[in-house]
């Protein structure tokens, strides 16, 4: 019958492992993403630690962690680039957000946003999505809320 080897305190493990796994991540993973998955790799392994019933094969066991969490990251889509939102015209007189103060003044920022953007820049949702950083079922949204809430201000004695 095979003796069991017992598990060594995880700090044990780490200091003994931690160089080699970086590197290895480096070589994997990249320079750039070589510290998340690094970090990712120990988190990882510290949340399974306790499950361990033995101490026997741990550098293997760690290292199959790392290829991974590796892999994962190059699964990720690349981040898309944020587009930028459109420059406003400034016509003669006061900019569009400052003729609708007045009325738009008491509305939530983000409702305020959207009919300012829609109403005084003449903006199409997908615009005004790009500007909050949100959709354009969001945006449409936000500007229809925020004219409903206007007109029952308006309607109110």
């Amino acid at each position: 019958m095979m003796e069991v080897v017992p598990v060594p305190p995880f700090e044990t493990l780490y200091e003994t492992h931690r160089d080699g796994v970086y590197r290895y991540l480096r070589r994997l993973a990249g320079a750039g993403e070589v510290d998340d998955a690094f970090q990712d790799t120990f988190l990882r392994a510290l949340r399974a630690y306790p499950r361990l019933r033995s101490g026997e094969h741990l550098r293997a066991w760690l290292y199959t962690i790392a290829t991974r969490v590796a892999l994962d990251g190059k699964r990720r889509p690349a981040p898309r680039p944020v587009a930028q939102p459109p420059e406003l015209p400034v016509l003669a007189g006061r900019p569009p957000h400052a003729e609708l103060e007045h009325l738009t003044g008491g509305l939530p920022p983000t409702e305020r946003a959207a009919v300012v953007l829609r109403y005084g820049y003449d903006l199409s949702y997908a615009d005004i999505a790009t500007a909050l950083g949100s959709t354009e079922a969001a945006a449409r949204q936000a500007a229809s809320s925020g004219v409903r809430r206007l007109r029952e201000r308006s309607v109110r004695p």
